[in-house]
């Protein structure tokens, strides 16, 4: 006789976790799942599933619950158990007026004061980025796609930028893997080049319009799939009378 497989079977512990760390571990575990959406919006959240698949008590897991509702990511009713949040579309709208502004001055800031380093690194990244898309590898295009944000941030060594917006990325994340298809990684990979070209002209418009508009591109197709998948979304339905447009100009 065989067992049913754990419906959490995705989940996953590192090994020798340092005593009181059991809490963060368990945290970071669920918070994956989430952003990865293994653990999907709206989906119930079971508690005791949980602990079995992770070895550990329920106090973990109900501390790791509580941290995660601090960051949007859980729901928590009482006498009703937990649940994954649905995506809020209006968070998303302001997370990515966040990041267009300041990715759009952070190229602006970098353009003209930039090394060698920094386009060899962007060049790299747009070759696994093709290679990511060419094996229809959405996980892993995903996180180059990041790191080649990334790779700007850090060239400009301004950490609080980052950081600012590392605290949005766990509910953006979770949106821009709706929408991932193979045409999306395609129109991406156009999108990042078009920034990379306005970095080696040295032409700080043509790069920050090209970083504009590639965020635009972005929310005018989540846009459309909320509109078509509204039971994801708290605020979903709300999209009929909203529009397509991310109104920031």
């Amino acid at each position: 006789m065989t067992s049913e497989a754990s419906p959490y079977s995705f989940l996953q512990r590192s090994g020798g976790i340092a005593r009181g760390s059991v809490t963060v571990e368990v945290t970071n575990a669920i918070r994956q799942g989430i952003v990865t959406l293994a653990l999907p919006p709206g989906s119930p959240i079971d508690k005791t599933a949980i602990c079995e698949q992770l070895g550990v008590s329920r106090f973990p897991v109900s501390e790791a619950l509580a941290r995660l509702q601090t960051e949007g990511l859980v729901d928590i009713a009482p006498q009703r158990g937990s649940t994954v949040s649905l995506v809020r579309i209006a968070d998303v709208k302001e997370y990515m007026l966040i990041r267009k502004a300041l990715e759009s001055e952070a190229l602006r800031v970098l353009i003209g004061a930039h090394d060698d380093g920094l386009v060899a690194a962007l060049q790299e990244n747009m070759q696994r980025q093709r290679a990511a898309a060419e094996r229809d590898d959405a996980e892993a295009f995903h996180a180059v796609d990041i790191e080649f944000h990334d790779i700007i941030y850090r060239s400009m060594g301004f950490s609080k930028i980052k950081g600012i917006i590392d605290q949005a990325r766990a509910n953006l994340d979770r949106a821009r893997r709706l929408i991932i298809t193979p045409r999306r990684l395609n129109h991406t990979i156009a999108e990042h080049q078009a920034i990379l070209d306005g970095i080696l002209a040295g032409d700080q418009a043509q790069a920050t319009r090209a970083m504009r508009a590639h965020i635009d591109a972005v929310m005018v197709e989540l846009f459309a799939f909320a509109r078509d998948h509204a039971e994801l979304f708290a605020d979903g339905a709300a999209l009929e009378a909203d529009g397509d447009n991310f109104p920031f100009g």
